[in-house]
Protein backbone atom coordinates (compact mmCIF):
# COMPACT_ATOMS: atom_id res chain seq x y z
CA UNK A 1 0.00 0.00 0.00
CA UNK A 2 2.99 2.31 0.39
CA UNK A 3 3.45 2.15 -3.39
CA UNK A 4 -0.20 3.07 -3.92
CA UNK A 5 0.16 6.00 -1.51
CA UNK A 6 3.18 7.19 -3.48
CA UNK A 7 1.40 6.82 -6.83
CA UNK A 8 -1.64 8.77 -5.69
CA UNK A 9 0.36 11.62 -4.20
CA UNK A 10 2.86 11.86 -7.03
CA UNK A 11 0.20 11.82 -9.74
CA UNK A 12 1.51 8.59 -11.29
CA UNK A 13 -1.44 6.35 -10.35
CA UNK A 14 -2.63 4.14 -13.20
CA UNK A 15 -5.85 2.13 -13.00
CA UNK A 16 -5.41 -1.53 -13.91
CA UNK A 17 -7.48 -3.92 -16.01
CA UNK A 18 -10.69 -5.64 -14.92
CA UNK A 19 -11.56 -9.26 -14.37
CA UNK A 20 -14.90 -9.85 -16.06
CA UNK A 21 -17.57 -12.51 -15.68
CA UNK A 22 -21.24 -12.97 -16.57
CA UNK A 23 -24.13 -13.35 -14.12
CA UNK A 24 -27.70 -14.23 -15.05
CA UNK A 25 -30.37 -13.24 -12.57
CA UNK A 26 -33.47 -11.72 -14.11
CA UNK A 27 -31.23 -10.60 -16.98
CA UNK A 28 -27.75 -11.29 -18.28
CA UNK A 29 -25.10 -8.83 -17.02
CA UNK A 30 -21.35 -8.50 -17.27
CA UNK A 31 -19.65 -7.78 -13.94
CA UNK A 32 -16.22 -6.11 -13.97
CA UNK A 33 -14.03 -6.53 -10.89
CA UNK A 34 -10.94 -4.39 -10.35
CA UNK A 35 -7.78 -5.44 -8.52
CA UNK A 36 -7.61 -4.83 -4.78
CA UNK A 37 -5.36 -1.75 -5.03
CA UNK A 38 -7.86 -0.14 -7.42
CA UNK A 39 -10.78 -1.02 -5.15
CA UNK A 40 -9.00 0.80 -2.33
CA UNK A 41 -8.88 3.88 -4.57
CA UNK A 42 -12.56 3.43 -5.44
CA UNK A 43 -13.41 3.54 -1.73
CA UNK A 44 -11.32 6.66 -1.18
CA UNK A 45 -12.97 8.39 -4.14
CA UNK A 46 -16.45 7.29 -3.05
CA UNK A 47 -15.89 8.65 0.46
CA UNK A 48 -14.59 11.89 -1.05
CA UNK A 49 -17.51 12.42 -3.46
CA UNK A 50 -20.50 11.51 -1.28
CA UNK A 51 -20.21 14.49 1.13
CA UNK A 52 -19.73 16.85 -1.82
CA UNK A 53 -22.69 15.64 -3.87
CA UNK A 54 -25.28 13.97 -1.66
CA UNK A 55 -26.79 17.21 -0.38
CA UNK A 56 -27.23 18.41 -3.96
CA UNK A 57 -29.34 15.39 -4.90
CA UNK A 58 -33.12 15.76 -4.84
CA UNK A 59 -35.03 14.17 -1.97
CA UNK A 60 -36.65 11.61 -4.26
CA UNK A 61 -33.45 10.04 -5.58
CA UNK A 62 -33.55 6.81 -3.56
CA UNK A 63 -30.80 4.44 -4.71
CA UNK A 64 -27.38 3.99 -3.10
CA UNK A 65 -27.87 6.69 -0.45
CA UNK A 66 -27.78 6.52 3.34
CA UNK A 67 -31.28 6.55 4.81
CA UNK A 68 -32.92 5.71 1.48
CA UNK A 69 -33.12 2.31 -0.24
CA UNK A 70 -35.52 0.06 -2.12
CA UNK A 71 -38.18 -0.45 0.55
CA UNK A 72 -38.34 3.28 1.30
CA UNK A 73 -38.64 4.03 -2.44
CA UNK A 74 -41.55 1.59 -2.73
CA UNK A 75 -43.31 3.16 0.25
CA UNK A 76 -42.74 6.67 -1.15
CA UNK A 77 -44.17 5.60 -4.51
CA UNK A 78 -47.30 4.25 -2.88
CA UNK A 79 -47.64 7.48 -0.91
CA UNK A 80 -47.68 9.37 -4.23
CA UNK A 81 -50.31 7.00 -5.62
CA UNK A 82 -52.48 7.24 -2.52
CA UNK A 83 -52.38 11.05 -2.63
CA UNK A 84 -53.21 11.05 -6.35
CA UNK A 85 -55.57 8.09 -6.94
CA UNK A 86 -57.14 9.58 -10.09
CA UNK A 87 -53.87 10.59 -11.72
CA UNK A 88 -51.72 9.13 -14.49
CA UNK A 89 -48.26 7.60 -14.11
CA UNK A 90 -45.42 7.55 -16.59
CA UNK A 91 -42.97 4.78 -15.77
CA UNK A 92 -39.66 4.93 -17.57
CA UNK A 93 -36.17 3.54 -17.38
CA UNK A 94 -32.93 4.05 -19.27
CA UNK A 95 -31.99 1.48 -21.88
CA UNK A 96 -28.78 -0.30 -20.80
CA UNK A 97 -27.77 2.56 -18.51
CA UNK A 98 -24.38 1.29 -17.31
CA UNK A 99 -23.42 0.33 -20.85
CA UNK A 100 -24.50 3.71 -22.23
CA UNK A 101 -23.04 6.37 -19.91
CA UNK A 102 -20.92 8.78 -21.95
CA UNK A 103 -17.57 8.94 -20.13
CA UNK A 104 -16.65 12.39 -21.47
CA UNK A 105 -20.00 13.78 -20.32
CA UNK A 106 -19.55 12.22 -16.87
CA UNK A 107 -16.06 13.67 -16.52
CA UNK A 108 -17.33 17.10 -17.64
CA UNK A 109 -20.11 16.99 -15.02
CA UNK A 110 -17.59 16.12 -12.29
CA UNK A 111 -15.22 18.83 -13.49
CA UNK A 112 -17.91 21.49 -13.15
CA UNK A 113 -17.87 21.02 -9.36
CA UNK A 114 -14.41 19.62 -8.54
CA UNK A 115 -11.45 21.93 -9.10
CA UNK A 116 -8.63 19.94 -7.54
CA UNK A 117 -6.45 18.73 -10.41
CA UNK A 118 -5.01 15.76 -8.50
CA UNK A 119 -8.51 14.51 -7.75
CA UNK A 120 -9.59 15.03 -11.35
CA UNK A 121 -6.60 13.00 -12.54
CA UNK A 122 -7.64 10.07 -10.32
CA UNK A 123 -11.27 10.39 -11.46
CA UNK A 124 -10.06 10.34 -15.05
CA UNK A 125 -8.14 7.12 -14.43
CA UNK A 126 -11.23 5.42 -12.98
CA UNK A 127 -13.73 6.67 -15.56
CA UNK A 128 -11.64 5.98 -18.65
CA UNK A 129 -10.26 2.66 -17.35
CA UNK A 130 -13.38 0.94 -18.62
CA UNK A 131 -13.85 0.27 -22.32
CA UNK A 132 -16.90 -1.07 -24.08
CA UNK A 133 -16.86 -3.73 -26.76
CA UNK A 134 -16.85 -1.03 -29.42
CA UNK A 135 -13.77 0.61 -27.88
CA UNK A 136 -15.62 3.90 -27.48
CA UNK A 137 -15.52 6.00 -24.30
CA UNK A 138 -18.87 4.70 -23.18
CA UNK A 139 -20.03 2.76 -20.16
CA UNK A 140 -19.33 2.19 -16.46
CA UNK A 141 -18.38 -1.11 -14.79
CA UNK A 142 -21.21 -2.54 -12.70
CA UNK A 143 -18.69 -3.96 -10.21
CA UNK A 144 -17.15 -0.61 -9.18
CA UNK A 145 -18.21 1.08 -5.94
CA UNK A 146 -17.61 4.41 -7.68
CA UNK A 147 -20.23 3.52 -10.30
CA UNK A 148 -22.92 3.93 -7.62
CA UNK A 149 -22.08 7.55 -6.90
CA UNK A 150 -21.24 8.25 -10.56
CA UNK A 151 -24.72 7.02 -11.53
CA UNK A 152 -26.43 9.39 -9.09
CA UNK A 153 -24.21 12.29 -10.17
CA UNK A 154 -24.93 11.60 -13.84
CA UNK A 155 -28.70 11.20 -13.40
CA UNK A 156 -28.87 14.16 -11.03
CA UNK A 157 -28.85 16.19 -14.25
CA UNK A 158 -32.15 14.51 -15.16
CA UNK A 159 -33.56 14.97 -11.65
CA UNK A 160 -32.77 18.70 -11.67
CA UNK A 161 -34.26 19.13 -15.12
CA UNK A 162 -37.50 17.42 -14.10
CA UNK A 163 -37.86 19.25 -10.77
CA UNK A 164 -36.50 22.70 -11.62
CA UNK A 165 -37.17 23.16 -15.33
CA UNK A 166 -40.39 21.19 -15.74
CA UNK A 167 -41.61 21.84 -12.16
CA UNK A 168 -42.85 18.28 -11.73
CA UNK A 169 -44.08 17.73 -8.18
CA UNK A 170 -44.51 13.95 -8.07
CA UNK A 171 -41.30 12.42 -9.41
CA UNK A 172 -39.16 9.61 -8.03
CA UNK A 173 -36.04 7.87 -9.27
CA UNK A 174 -34.39 4.65 -8.09
CA UNK A 175 -31.25 3.88 -10.09
CA UNK A 176 -32.23 4.42 -13.71
CA UNK A 177 -35.92 3.62 -13.08
CA UNK A 178 -38.23 6.58 -12.53
CA UNK A 179 -41.88 7.63 -12.40
CA UNK A 180 -43.79 10.86 -12.98
CA UNK A 181 -47.33 11.24 -11.60
CA UNK A 182 -49.74 13.91 -12.86
CA UNK A 183 -53.48 14.58 -12.99
CA UNK A 184 -53.17 16.29 -16.38
CA UNK A 185 -52.59 13.63 -19.05
CA UNK A 186 -51.64 16.02 -21.91
CA UNK A 187 -49.08 17.75 -19.65
CA UNK A 188 -47.65 14.40 -18.60
CA UNK A 189 -47.30 13.37 -22.25
CA UNK A 190 -45.59 16.69 -23.03
CA UNK A 191 -43.16 16.26 -20.12
CA UNK A 192 -42.48 12.71 -21.25
CA UNK A 193 -41.42 13.89 -24.70
CA UNK A 194 -39.28 16.69 -23.24
CA UNK A 195 -37.50 14.28 -20.89
CA UNK A 196 -36.80 11.78 -23.66
CA UNK A 197 -35.25 14.60 -25.71
CA UNK A 198 -33.22 15.84 -22.72
CA UNK A 199 -31.83 12.37 -22.02
CA UNK A 200 -30.86 11.96 -25.66
CA UNK A 201 -29.32 15.41 -26.21
CA UNK A 202 -27.71 16.12 -22.83
CA UNK A 203 -26.83 12.71 -21.42
CA UNK A 204 -26.59 10.52 -24.55
CA UNK A 205 -29.13 8.09 -23.10
CA UNK A 206 -32.20 6.37 -24.56
CA UNK A 207 -35.44 5.33 -22.93
CA UNK A 208 -36.20 1.61 -22.78
CA UNK A 209 -39.11 1.44 -25.22
CA UNK A 210 -40.47 -1.75 -23.66
CA UNK A 211 -41.09 0.00 -20.32
CA UNK A 212 -42.08 3.39 -21.72
CA UNK A 213 -45.64 3.35 -20.35
CA UNK A 214 -48.34 5.75 -19.15
CA UNK A 215 -51.03 4.12 -17.02
CA UNK A 216 -53.78 5.17 -14.63
CA UNK A 217 -52.73 5.28 -10.98
CA UNK A 218 -55.58 2.93 -10.09
CA UNK A 219 -54.18 0.32 -12.44
CA UNK A 220 -51.43 -2.07 -11.42
CA UNK A 221 -48.13 -0.16 -11.50
CA UNK A 222 -45.25 -2.62 -11.85
CA UNK A 223 -42.29 -0.76 -10.34
CA UNK A 224 -39.21 -1.80 -8.35
CA UNK A 225 -40.23 -5.45 -8.23
CA UNK A 226 -43.73 -4.96 -6.82
CA UNK A 227 -47.24 -4.27 -8.10
CA UNK A 228 -48.57 -1.04 -6.65
CA UNK A 229 -52.05 0.38 -6.23
CA UNK A 230 -53.08 3.48 -4.23
CA UNK A 231 -54.29 1.29 -1.36
CA UNK A 232 -52.06 -1.79 -1.41
CA UNK A 233 -49.07 -3.49 -2.98
CA UNK A 234 -47.92 -6.99 -3.86
CA UNK A 235 -44.58 -8.59 -4.62
CA UNK A 236 -44.66 -9.81 -8.20
CA UNK A 237 -44.38 -13.52 -8.97
CA UNK A 238 -41.03 -13.32 -10.77
CA UNK A 239 -39.27 -11.64 -7.84
CA UNK A 240 -40.90 -13.98 -5.36
CA UNK A 241 -39.51 -16.88 -7.38
CA UNK A 242 -36.04 -15.31 -7.35
CA UNK A 243 -36.23 -14.90 -3.57
CA UNK A 244 -37.12 -18.56 -3.13
CA UNK A 245 -34.30 -19.62 -5.42
CA UNK A 246 -31.63 -17.43 -3.78
CA UNK A 247 -32.68 -17.79 -0.14
CA UNK A 248 -29.90 -18.69 2.30
CA UNK A 249 -28.97 -17.92 5.89
CA UNK A 250 -27.08 -14.73 4.96
CA UNK A 251 -30.03 -13.04 3.23
CA UNK A 252 -32.88 -14.62 5.18
CA UNK A 253 -33.48 -11.56 7.38
CA UNK A 254 -33.64 -9.08 4.50
CA UNK A 255 -35.90 -11.27 2.38
CA UNK A 256 -38.16 -11.91 5.36
CA UNK A 257 -38.75 -8.17 5.75
CA UNK A 258 -39.51 -7.83 2.04
CA UNK A 259 -42.02 -10.68 2.09
CA UNK A 260 -43.74 -9.45 5.25
CA UNK A 261 -44.13 -5.97 3.76
CA UNK A 262 -45.13 -6.87 0.21
CA UNK A 263 -46.07 -10.54 -0.02
CA UNK A 264 -49.54 -12.01 -0.32
CA UNK A 265 -50.86 -14.42 2.33
CA UNK A 266 -49.95 -17.38 0.11
CA UNK A 267 -46.45 -15.98 -0.52
CA UNK A 268 -45.90 -15.50 3.23
CA UNK A 269 -46.98 -19.09 3.96
CA UNK A 270 -44.76 -20.43 1.18
CA UNK A 271 -41.85 -18.34 2.44
CA UNK A 272 -42.34 -19.60 6.00
CA UNK A 273 -42.09 -23.20 4.75
CA UNK A 274 -39.00 -22.30 2.75
CA UNK A 275 -37.40 -20.88 5.91
CA UNK A 276 -38.32 -24.09 7.75
CA UNK A 277 -36.57 -26.12 5.03
CA UNK A 278 -33.45 -23.97 5.21
CA UNK A 279 -33.32 -24.20 9.02
CA UNK A 280 -33.78 -27.98 8.80
CA UNK A 281 -30.80 -28.21 6.47
CA UNK A 282 -28.70 -26.21 8.95
CA UNK A 283 -29.76 -28.48 11.80
CA UNK A 284 -28.91 -31.63 9.84
CA UNK A 285 -25.50 -30.27 8.86
CA UNK A 286 -24.75 -29.31 12.45
CA UNK A 287 -25.84 -32.74 13.65
CA UNK A 288 -23.76 -34.60 11.07
CA UNK A 289 -20.67 -32.58 11.93
CA UNK A 290 -20.78 -33.67 15.57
Amino acid sequence: MSQLYHDLNSGTYQHGLYRKFIVSDNKRREISVAAIRNRVVHRLVYNYLVPIYDNSFIFDAWSCRVGKGLLAAIERTQKFLKANPNSYVWKGDVRKFFDSVDQNTLFKILGSKINDQQTLAILSQIIFSFSSISGQKIGMPIGNLTSQIFANIYLNQLDRYVKQKLNVKNYLRYGDDFILIANNLPQLQKNKNLIITFLKDELRLDINKKNNLIIKARSSLKFLGVKLWPGWRLLNSRNFGRIQQNLNTSNLSGYSGLISQHGSDDQRKCFDWKIYEEMSKMTNVSYLSL
